[in-house]
């Protein structure tokens, strides 16, 4: 398939069962949703799954994999990066661990164990389940106690907890997540009533950083700018708006957009990426630009398989999919950007509407529109 271009209100009937039966094929026993098969776990990218569950009705797996997050958080409100991978697995407990024996280090990423928010928003959104929101409560407060605790006094957030001089730095990509998942963790605060002033706070801080504090990034490695993600994400997260907002996507498009494929992962390879591309079709959508929008989610069908999954990514220049991958976290991507073209679910538009950093301080009755 070349193209598809999608009619508001609903999905073309069964095209997209195949991409939430990826995901599910992939999901454990225990509710973990790994990158792909014999993968490894982090909880970003186990949460993005899990929102692609919720968006097409898979409602008890979905809880499931939430279920995993509180089972698996940290005293301290964190996870492990990639559970698996930095951290061994404890085959007779079934569980992950730290392992300094063997040299491993491992990494709690603030953007990973913010991400919780995001999901656990969404899926209230699409359920109106408000129970759900009250158990998730103590999991999101504790994580976004975590996170808050690396914002330095000029607003970004350091990209982990780390004995390391490198996790003194901050990332572009990370900390722009950051504040999408503050704006969604002040969501549930309030509809639950809870203190959430602090959190309001620390966004404003941490978008003052992100418009107007480039030097405070990247600051001890090589800058992370051939990252296309670097270019949407401060669009996509709602900390550029507006004119800002619209200049920086233009900035950059003809070098990471490739006419008819989608959007490169980094600037200087021809590997175009499905969960990117998506990505930036949401960026575009929080821009008022819907039209574009439609016309580049439009391409990555070509990129589908059979089973109605997606492949990670496409090499342009040898004309293969690569790597062989077809990840859970880029079936969940295709099924954000889908809703959010579409307007299926009560959740199409989280990304799409941005909560103003003055009204988010406010009471809630300021909140709903």
């Amino acid at each position: 398939m070349e193209k598809l271009y999608l009619a508001k209100g609903q999905f073309p009937p069964n095209f997209f069962d195949g991409t939430a039966a990826r995901i599910l094929s992939l999901q454990r026993p225990d509710g973990a949703i790994p990158w792909f098969d014999g993968g490894v776990v982090d909880p970003w990218n186990h949460v993005e799954a899990a929102m692609g569950l919720s968006i097409l009705g898979h409602w008890d797996a979905a809880i499931k994999s939430y279920d995993w997050l509180i089972d698996n958080q940290l005293a301290d409100g964190s996870w492990w990066g990639e559970l698996g991978a930095s951290v061994p697995v404890d085959l007779e407990k079934g569980t992950f661990k730290a392992d300094a024996e063997h040299g491993e280090t491992p990494v709690r990423d603030s953007n990973f164990c913010a991400y919780i928010a995001v999901g656990v928003w969404h899926h209230y959104l699409v359920t109106g389940d408000r129970s759900f929101l009250v158990r998730m409560w103590p999991a999101v407060s504790a994580a976004m106690g975590f996170v808050l605790s690396l914002q330095s006094e000029h607003g970004e957030i350091r990209w982990a907890a780390w004995d390391s001089r490198d996790a003194d730095d901050a990332l572009l990509t990370g900390c722009s997540s950051i504040y999408k998942s503050l704006e969604c963790a002040i969501h549930i605060a309030r509809e639950l009533n809870e203190p959430h002033v602090e959190w309001a706070r620390a966004r404003v801080r941490l978008g003052e950083a992100l418009r107007h504090k480039p030097h405070r990034f990247d600051r001890t490695w090589e800058s992370k700018e051939r990252f296309s993600m670097d270019w949407y994400y401060p669009v996509l997260s709602g900390a550029l708006r507006g004119e800002a907002a619209y200049s920086r996507i233009a900035a950059k498009w003809n070098v990471f957009i490739e006419k008819d494929h989608g959007c490169r992962c980094v600037s200087d390879e021809p590997w175009i990426t499905v969960a990117e591309t998506c990505e930036l079709v949401l960026a575009l959508l929080t821009n008022g630009q819907p039209v574009r929008a439609m016309e580049l989610f439009s391409w990555v069908h070509k990129y589908r398989h059979v089973s109605g999954a997606y492949w990670m990514g496409y090499q342009i220049v040898d004309n293969i999919p690569w790597p062989e991958e077809m990840p859970a976290w880029t079936a969940g991507a295709v099924l954000l950007a889908a809703d959010a073209l579409c307007g299926v679910t009560a959740a199409s538009r989280l990304f799409i509407d941005v909560l103003d950093e003055d009204a988010s301080q406010q009471s809630k009755r300021f909140y709903h529109r």
